[in-house]
């Protein structure tokens, strides 16, 4: 008690952000005072009901003893059936209610929202019927008869004294008035949890501390000190203008001034009233990714958070997002010496070499520190940089439960959409959120259902005030509105005026109790023109069309919205132009060849133009149409939702480069993929399975004046904002007689939009009770223990879970390798089948994770693939020793990369990725 009662304390006064300490004090008689005795009292009694006979009868050789002191008490195995009954969390919250009630006269509908703190600190709160199960067998918080009362002595003894050696016991009476808001208890949960992790560990608090000779202080000081936990950030309002601002925290070219959007998001950062939503479209390109961090340090500093939590589409992303994170802290202006938190939080966070940098470095071994046996505080991460701030990837700050507490956290917006899923430790995930600025990447790339989860998430982070960024280029109206009506509380419909605007760029900020605030920005000068020409859906057609366009040289993207089409297209290309002049881009490589293929495309096509092509043609799924800063001459693409197009085109003629060939010096965009002799047009399948008809035939429809030459080449960016506003809206596009189609089709989407939306309701948490109601059934029916792994990312994308596996190569002999291919030294290596493989050749094993296709993850043959997949399990590999391995589905292909799965060919090249056909 004492131990968890001294660490909520050390963490409320050095960890904890400033401004999950304000609203935990704002519902306090005495504010923060009460707030941190509050905190401090609650992990003192997180514990309670361990002193019940369901609890003490566990070990015979501790119940002995107590029974001879009169705790008269039932075995352990005349209680198991009846023990699940009383979980010591459930059986603390039930005696906390009670003792406030009958020591100190609280009304029972009072007791509940404090006690709920105790009876959810193993992860979920309870729910009622727990809770009436409990009430019906009290003998399992007393033993029935003469010993009752004595059990009853003890544990009021007990709480007695955590009353008033934590300071309470004068203030219950001013405290049952208190209606604490459920936030508010979500808060005190996860502190609590937090306070019992930290306490628990047998390396900082050893047991038998009187044999160490230490008193109570001197054990708290020590594991404080051996912990080290950095403290938060804590921000100071950043002078000046934005110019001097930008120019102070990242590399501008020489003379470079920020963009209007950028200075428009310093200034309302700066004076909306309150820090709160902040919505910022800008076309590609703008560097909305600075003014989103420039626009956090601001919220940061006016709020009171502790850090950033920057969420985006994809692990890619958030690798790529990663380092320049680090460069951004950098730059902060922060006490010499300072340490600060730092995660990147994905599902293969460990394989990224920036972040493995970071591990390394910020090595330690957690244990107590004797102050006065002359050892220093650990400092991870000294060694490493010698910039202002010291940036520690902190061991315990690690794993899938506990990452998301660092200061600065980078992953994807799974992390986030979590945070809306009814899961176990969802009070972690909210304490997370709750002290940082949250920045939301590419706010248009969600559907439906996961759009759900995100408004869900957004209501929990206003009530909460945390000041949230979100970006997007190509963001609809409606989506706009919605998004601010979920974070500041508001019924549908009431923000009309923000979904009313057309300006483009556009930053508009909202908070709860503050009317919306629209900034329209210049435009940045930076313009220009795309022709935009449909092009026949057949290979031959694009060989003899791209024949045409490089004569003279130059670069293309061919954007396909399928793998299949990527790799028909790239082999009829290829026959053509040669195997050196076609590149392939998509997600069904393993983890390491696709990392390689993206810094290649970044090093031939990024803005350097030294390893530039003379003539090349890369032909890419939708990996190429956000975050990689690649430029092309000519864009072919299958017909996508406008905004996707739009992203698309955002690669053409990207930088600004001395020359261009002739024929390529105007920015074109040939729109494939769709059968053009149709009334309307008809797209292809693939992409209808991808996309859905209505949002293609929409597309199609607001670019067909474009498409015929009506209204001339696509104007960026001036026509984003018409051109995805008019998609997405529910007026009437296109020609009349395509009428009766698009509204078959407008039905059909709108009978799956509810399915969507049913489907998500099942796990999604719900919105927020009045303030007093206790947490009571919070994650009831949720998806359980709910995590970063397929199933996980599944529950809040609406994804068909689909398979991942290691890849590995079987040769003739029956031997494994990690695949020859990889570079870096990590090819080759021996994996045995009968010893643990070494952590260099296990961590390049793992660097080749492998997603299945969506077609050997069908209902149908599911099951056979992963029966066959297990048949292939290497006991030596199952165990602690191996934690790259252990539990991973091992694909093995022969020397000639291919193997056969349920009735599949998987055939795999460094250069095309996975290929699956039917075996004949």
């Amino acid at each position: 008690m004492a131990d968890s009662a001294a660490v909520a304390g050390l963490l409320w006064d050095r960890w904890l952000p400033e401004a999950v300490r304000r609203l935990v004090a704002e519902v306090l008689p005495e504010g923060l005072a009460d707030a941190r005795r509050l905190v401090v009292w609650l992990a003192g009694v997180h514990d309670i009901g361990k002193a019940t006979p369901a609890f003490a009868c566990q070990v015979e050789g501790l119940a002995e003893p107590m029974r001879r002191a009169g705790l008269a008490m039932r075995s352990e195995r005349e209680l198991r059936p009846e023990r699940r009954l009383a979980p010591h969390a459930l059986a603390g919250q039930a005696l906390l209610q009670e003792w406030l009630e009958q020591e100190h006269g609280w009304p029972g509908r009072a007791t509940a929202q404090f006690a709920v703190v105790l009876g959810g600190h193993h992860g979920a709160p309870p729910e009622d019927a727990q809770i009436y199960d409990l009430a019906c067998h009290p003998g399992l918080l007393r033993t029935p008869g003469g010993s009752a009362a004595l059990w009853r002595r003890v544990q009021v003894e007990l709480l007695d004294m955590c009353a008033q050696e934590f300071g309470v016991r004068h203030r219950l009476a001013d405290w049952r008035a208190v209606k604490l808001p459920q936030p508010v208890q979500v808060l005190l949960s996860a502190l609590v949890i937090v306070a019992d992790w930290i306490a628990s560990n047998r390396d900082l608090f050893p047991y038998f501390p009187e044999a160490a000779g230490q008193g109570q202080d001197e054990r708290v000081a020590a594991a404080w000190r051996g912990l080290a936990l950095p403290e938060p950030w804590r921000p100071v309002a950043p002078d000046g203008s934005a110019a001097e601002l930008f120019a102070a925290r990242f590399d501008l070219p020489d003379g470079a001034a920020p963009r209007p959007v950028q200075e428009a998001a310093v200034q309302v950062a700066r004076e909306m009233a309150t820090p709160g939503l902040l919505v910022i479209e800008a076309p590609m390109g703008e560097g909305k990714t600075e003014a989103a961090l420039a626009a956090a340090e601001i919220l940061a500093a006016r709020a009171g958070a502790g850090g950033v939590f920057f969420a985006l589409p994809t692990m890619a992303t958030g690798n790529a997002m990663f380092p320049r994170l680090l460069n951004w802290l950098d730059q902060l202006p922060t006490l010499e010496g300072k340490r600060l938190s730092v995660q990147l939080v994905h599902s293969k966070a460990a394989l990224n070499k920036d972040f493995e940098v970071l591990m390394r470095a910020s090595r330690q071994h957690i244990a107590a520190i004797d102050a006065e046996a002359g050892q220093e505080l650990p400092r991870p991460g000294a060694s490493r940089r010698l910039a202002p701030a010291e940036l520690v990837a902190h061991e315990w700050l690690r794993g899938r439960k506990k990452a998301m507490l660092a200061s600065f956290t980078v992953g994807t917006v799974d992390q986030l959409l979590f945070a809306g899923l009814k899961s176990r430790h969802l009070a972690l995930r909210h304490l997370a959120l709750a002290g940082k600025v949250v920045v939301i990447d590419e706010a248009h790339a969600y559907d439906t259902y996961m759009n759900s989860y995100l408004d869900r998430v957004l209501s929990w982070l206003g009530a909460y005030r945390v000041p949230v960024v979100v970006l997007s280029a190509t963001l609809p109206a409606g989506r706009r509105r919605a998004l601010a009506e979920a974070y500041a509380g508001v019924a549908a419909g009431a923000y009309e005026v923000v979904e009313k605007a057309q300006e483009y760029p556009l930053v508009t900020a909202v908070a709860p109790g503050q009317e919306p605030l629209l900034v329209r920005p210049e435009a940045s000068g930076r313009t220009s023109t795309v022709c935009v020409e449909p092009l026949v859906d057949r290979l031959e057609v694009l060989a003899d069309r791209l024949e045409d366009e490089l004569v003279d040289g130059g670069c293309v993207l061919v954007v396909r919205n399928t793998v299949n089409r990527v790799l028909e297209t790239a082999r009829v290309l290829r026959e053509r132009f040669g195997e050196d002049a076609v590149t392939v881009a998509h997600a069904r490589f393993v983890d390491v060849d696709r990392a390689a293929k993206d810094q290649d495309l970044l090093d031939r096509f990024g803005p350097d133009p030294t390893l530039r092509p003379r003539r090349h043609i890369v032909v890419a799924s939708q990996v190429a149409e956000q975050s990689l800063d690649v430029d092309f001459d000519l864009l072919v693409t299958d017909l996508a939702p406008v905004d996707l197009v739009l992203q698309r085109m955002g690669r053409l003629h990207r930088h600004r480069r001395g020359s261009r060939p002739e024929r390529l010096r105007t920015p074109r965009c040939l729109v494939t993929g769709v059968d053009w002799s149709t009334g309307p047009p008809d797209p292809v399948r693939g992409s209808q399975l991808v996309y859905g008809r209505h949002a293609l035939l929409r597309s199609l429809a607001v670019l067909q004046p474009h498409l015929e030459g009506e209204v001339g080449p696509v104007r960026l960016p001036q026509d984003i904002s018409p051109l995805v506003q008019d998609a997405y809206g529910d007026g009437p596009v296109g020609p009349r007689g395509w009428g009766e189609v698009m509204e078959e089709a407008r039905t059909q989407h709108e009978r799956q939009q509810d399915l969507k939306e049913q489907r998500a309701g099942a796990f999604r948490l719900g919105a927020q009770a009045k303030a007093g109601r206790a947490l009571t059934g919070w994650v009831a029916g949720g998806a359980g223990d709910a995590d970063d792994t397929r199933a996980g990312r599944a529950q809040v994308r609406d994804s068909q879970e689909s398979l991942e596996v290691l890849l590995v190569q079987q040769h003739a002999d029956g031997s494994l390798t990690t695949p020859e291919w990889i570079g870096e030294g990590r090819g080759a290596l021996p994996l045995p089948l009968d010893a643990v493989p070494s952590a260099r050749a296990a961590k390049a094993a793992a660097a080749c994770g492998l997603r299945l296709p969506l077609q050997l993850s069908h209902p149908k043959v599911v099951d056979q693939v992963i029966a066959e997949l297990e048949e292939f399990c290497v006991p030596a590999w199952q165990t602690k020793q191996s934690p790259w391995l252990a539990g991973e589905l091992i694909l093995p292909v022969h020397s000639d990369c291919q193997t056969c799965l349920a009735g599949f060919v998987l055939s795999y090249s460094p250069n095309d990725g996975l290929e699956v056909r039917r075996d004949a």
